[in-house]
């Protein structure tokens, strides 16, 4: 279930329509494979036996990198992903590109060891800052041929954070191995070449190679204490045993929640100015404390337990 998470202020919302402003999001990441004799037919009777796929690798990033592109040139790093499954070069490059500001997480997921089956990497994290997702697998067995998606936009055109996003992958050639078969010899492509479309292109059929499913699971809105309703009143705050909520009409009730959104504690019908709870059983953490005062207003504050 996906779980709407603010660092200092909890709200509810009945759609999925988030505004991406000052916000992380999580999402998770399917490719579930199409790629067998069925779909893309070899004269010789079959794919590959040895057929898989190399893991699923890429980044979230901001639009001043681009990590590979339709006619654009591979780089050492998406050649050794297209050519060998190898990834550590292309790791280097998403690297730099953190180190330069650029890109705010590298993407490290799993392969797949048979040419049909899926592909799920349950936690993709990025903010709004970075709302560009890239992704890259290479086709194994193959001289130099990959599916990708490049600068996938997480975020719809009024900066909300899309829901669910579908995309239907076909094979490229790296540009970088001029091999025509899945298992031809090495034959360096000097000077490399740009990376191309293989679709319908021996060895492969105009069929899809599969399709690739990201998921928005979570939001976390980052809202600074200052911009929080002041109607209510915490202390201590850091606590450790016991805290006293005050609130300037009578409490109705108060709730706390783990800062993955979970309702660990909860006092209801008040009817007060001023409750002290004991809070000696929650685990050291940071708390979102949710009062309602009897008159339905709704305040919020961030605790630190000790």
């Amino acid at each position: 279930m996906k779980n709407l998470i603010l660092i200092a202020l909890i709200v509810c919302v009945s759609t999925w329509t988030i505004q991406a402003q000052n916000s992380t999001a999580t999402y998770s990441v399917a490719f579930d494979s199409n790629w067998s004799q069925s779909s893309h037919p070899h004269p010789s009777g079959n794919i590959p036996s040895n057929a898989h796929w190399s893991k699923l690798v890429g980044a979230t990033h901001n639009d001043q990198v681009t990590f590979f592109e339709m006619g654009g040139i591979s780089s050492p790093g998406i050649e050794n992903v297209a050519e060998l499954g190898s990834n550590s070069m292309f790791f280097s490059e998403v690297n730099s590109a953190i180190s330069d500001g650029t890109t705010y997480a590298l993407i490290d997921g799993p392969g797949l060891s048979s040419g049909l089956g899926s592909i799920v990497i349950d936690e993709v994290i990025t903010t709004n800052d970075y709302p560009l997702i890239s992704l890259v697998s290479m086709i194994a067995p193959s001289p130099d041929w990959i599916v990708a998606i490049n600068s996938i936009s997480l975020l719809d055109n009024d900066e909300n954070w899309i829901d669910t996003i579908s995309i239907d992958l076909y094979p490229y050639d790296a540009g970088t191995d001029s091999g025509t078969d899945y298992t031809s010899s090495n034959i360096d492509t000097t000077p490399k070449e740009p990376i191309s479309s293989l679709q319908g292109t021996f060895p492969f059929s105009s069929e899809k190679m599969g399709t690739l499913r990201i998921t928005l699971e979570e939001v976390i809105l980052g809202i600074n204490d200052s911009d929080i309703n002041e109607s209510i009143s915490m202390y201590p705050n850091p606590a450790q045993d016991y805290i006293t909520i005050s609130h300037n009409t009578a409490l109705s009730s108060v709730e706390f929640y783990s800062v993955l959104g979970t309702k660990v504690f909860e006092k209801s019908n008040l009817h007060s100015l001023s409750e002290t709870f004991d809070i000696s059983h929650l685990p050291s953490g940071i708390y979102l404390i949710n009062s309602v005062d009897t008159d339905k207003n709704s305040s919020t504050k961030k605790l630190v337990i000790r």
